[in-house]
């Protein structure tokens, strides 16, 4: 057996030791109701329907009292689920490259002020600063996720930043942290820089490529009317475009010392 094998088969053995949790403290539905009473902004609640955010939430495993990292948040509506979910005991990291904050003369910006302002989710702060930069302790989130940004680091800024960007979300998260990555399903064939998709398999190759263990895959938001071959801003597929979600674990410490040990050895 070569050694990437048996670092893999030492890995996979490991996380029986550290699973994701089995449940949430809520599950799906009560999630999603909770979201549906509370007093979130009425379009956000009409998107829910696209973006089954309970749904996703649930699968990435994430918990009251977690302290989690909304990675690119925008203007902030997955800032607002996370809030909800992890309860007054969490923390939520709304992270914003100063770029996002000034697009569209500051839309998002003013979004993310508006939402917190009066300290109304007061288990949320803001980190206004690209990722490598993020006054946040290493070591210290349980749970980083990032929706339909993926392909914006990976089309715009290449493949050295893609790796950039998912070797500075490992650094964050605690040993046996979850990353979940969310995107609009791309085809090979087509100009994903255009339309805002990309091709799953480079996703996965740049997983691969990293210390991350790519842990499962969910068909949640899966739609086979979309062919992939449309903007995804054209009206017709606005918010219901087929999205991968696909949850990633930084292994615990040891393993993660043998799974980057193994990949240094295959590269020789």
């Amino acid at each position: 057996m070569n050694t990437t094998r048996t670092a893999r088969l030492f890995a996979s053995i490991l996380l029986l030791a550290f699973p994701i949790a089995a449940h949430s403290a809520q599950t799906a539905s009560e999630l999603a109701a909770a979201l549906a009473s509370g007093d979130r902004i009425a379009v956000e609640k009409e998107r829910d329907a696209g973006r089954k955010p309970a749904e996703v939430v649930t699968f990435l495993g994430i918990e009251p009292g977690m302290t989690v990292l909304d990675l690119i948040a925008a203007g902030g509506y997955y800032t607002e689920v996370l809030s909800v979910v992890v309860g007054d005991a969490g923390k939520v990291y709304a992270q914003n490259p100063p770029s996002v904050l000034e697009m569209r003369d500051g839309a998002n910006d003013k979004a993310m002020t508006a939402r917190l302002s009066d300290s109304r989710l007061s288990n949320v702060e803001r980190v206004d600063q690209n990722l490598a930069d993020a006054k946040i302790t290493p070591g210290s989130i349980d749970v980083a996720m990032t929706a339909l940004n993926f392909h914006d680091i990976y089309n715009g800024r290449g493949p050295a930043a893609a790796d950039s960007f998912l070797a500075d979300v490992y650094r964050l998260l605690k040993p046996g942290g979850v990353l979940g990555i969310i995107d609009h399903r791309g085809n090979a064939s087509e100009n994903n820089n255009e339309l805002h998709r990309i091709d799953e398999s480079l996703v996965r190759a740049a997983i691969e490529a990293s210390p991350f263990e790519l842990e499962a895959s969910s068909d949640i938001l899966q739609n086979p009317q979309d062919d992939h071959t449309l903007n995804v801003f054209d009206p017709s597929i606005r918010g219901k475009t087929d999205r991968f979600v696909l949850r990633l674990r930084k292994p615990p410490a040891p393993q993660s010392a043998a799974k980057e040990a193994a990949k240094a050895a295959a590269k020789k």
